[in-house]
């Protein structure tokens, strides 16, 4: 039994140490990205109507470093500014599956030809998803923005023009480059990571190599087997990498892998269900079919190569007998560094506010219908703070404040991912319905607030 547990943390440190070197690399990039190519700067470009916006969400979409629950707020807002049903399939089709820290983690973990073919097999999707929605509207979805939810503002005439979305920003650009690369990110996978490095290490220390290669060693019910394993799991593009890698220890080939790696960071419940509100059940039959499609399509291709070039099957995978240097060891800490320190950094007290009165979910439709009689306007600005159901992520709450901003008669929001919650301040007593609809139209759930004059 010691043995075993033994065995199974050195080859989690094993991994450790190859990944550790190619993943902070890709974090720092991710962090540059972060600031050249924002949030707010896609939903712009998203948002200017359907002429090149599939290729536009696709190329956007591949390098940002956003995990399948950080995609989904910011697709839902770029659909509300504008764009089409076509480049927001891409985009969340594309954007999950790759992005430079993940790029970083497979070329480490799976091997140089696998790091290039996984992202052009997720431009590929994105492409073909998104075109295929495109035409599937033009040729007689005619009525699909008004069934697609009462909620969805699909209207090029009137774009974000707050704060959000002008570009500025009070710290300084190198700052927010290393907060976010060295903090925000890792803090995002960094429980998903470790559970997948954990994964991967037990996996190589239990299981002989090949055990299941009969079963995942090529061919289509190999695929399908491996869409039918990731769809329901709820991982990021880099947390996994490790799985793919102890799945290939397994005997999956590389082409299995690859179909694990399409859908599982591409599909999940909360991505399931936003498709429907936001776009519709047909859209959201034509993503799944994508996703299915492609996965099989581009594994199939995957190992093809492998086997036209006479690569190994596992390039750079778990390896029980891969010797482990001073500077692995070395690498292997500063990860840890980073993770634990992101964590830390990231607690914060929960934020202060004044409650006059409270609501729940259920006095939504009452607290809009009053909204509008008339209220004599207050000497001081009022605040509502609102409890959000759904936020999985700072990313998640980045986007609820680039909404709330957006709106009339804001003049403030903060959003918090913990405690979950959105504080906004108005010039006047502010309609509690209207800052619901567009909380709940990215695909979150107000729970309760409370309201009071400042």
């Amino acid at each position: 039994m010691w043995q075993y547990i033994e065995l199974s943390v050195r080859q989690c440190w094993l991994v450790l140490g190859q990944m550790s070197p190619y993943l902070l690399l890709g974090f720092l990039v991710a962090g540059v990205l972060s600031v050249l190519v924002s949030p707010a700067f896609v939903e712009r470009h998203l948002g200017k109507g359907r002429s090149g916006g599939v290729l536009k969400a696709v190329v956007f979409g591949i390098p940002l470093p956003l995990c399948s629950c950080g995609v989904i707020p910011l697709a839902a807002s770029a659909r509300r500014h504008g764009a089409s049903r076509g480049a927001t399939v891409a985009f969340l089709l594309s954007t999950p599956q790759t992005g430079v820290d993940s790029i970083a983690a497979t070329y480490a973990m799976l091997g140089g030809v696998f790091a290039l073919f996984r992202p052009i097999a997720a431009l590929l999707t994105g492409l073909s998803g998104g075109l295929l929605v495109e035409a599937a509207e033009k040729h007689g979805d005619k009525n699909a923005a008004a069934t697609s939810g009462s909620t969805v503002r699909a209207d090029t005439s009137s774009s974000c023009t707050a704060s959000c979305c002008a570009g500025g920003a009070e710290q300084p650009a190198l700052w927010r480059m290393v907060r976010y690369g060295l903090v925000t990110l890792p803090r995002e996978i960094a429980w998903p990571l470790l559970v997948g490095v954990a994964v991967a290490g037990v996996v190589a220390a239990a299981v002989p190599p090949g055990a299941m290669q009969p079963y995942l060693g090529g061919g289509v019910l190999s695929m399908l087997m491996m869409v039918i394993v990731g769809m329901p799991v709820y991982i990021c593009a880099t947390a996994s990498v490790p799985v793919a890698a102890g799945l290939m220890h397994l005997g999956a080939s590389p082409g299995a892998a690859l179909a694990f790696l399409i859908a599982g960071p591409a599909t999940n419940a909360a991505t399931v269900m936003t498709v429907w509100r936001v776009l519709g059940r047909k859209t959201l039959v034509l993503y799944m079919v994508t996703i299915v499609v492609s996965a099989v399509v581009f594994g199939l291709t995957l190992d093809a190569i492998y086997s036209a070039a006479y690569l190994p099957a596992a390039a750079s995978s778990v390896n029980c007998d891969h010797p482990t240097s001073t500077v692995d060891h070395l690498w292997a800490v500063a990860l840890l560094v980073v993770l634990a320190g992101s964590i830390l950094l990231g607690r914060r007290p929960p934020a202060k506010s004044t409650t006059a009165r409270s609501g729940t979910e259920a006095g939504h439709e009452a607290d809009a219908d009053t909204a509008g009689q008339s209220v004599a306007a207050p000497a001081a600005p009022w605040q509502a703070v609102l409890e959000i159901q759904g936020m999985t992520c700072t990313h998640c709450a980045a986007a609820i404040q680039r909404e709330l901003q957006s709106l009339p008669g804001v003049m403030e929001a903060s959003v918090s991912f913990k405690p979950p919650q959105a504080v906004v301040v108005c010039r006047q007593p502010p309609s509690i319905g209207r800052l619901a609809e567009a909380i709940e139209a990215l695909g979150y759930r107000v729970s309760s607030w409370t309201e009071a004059s400042r």
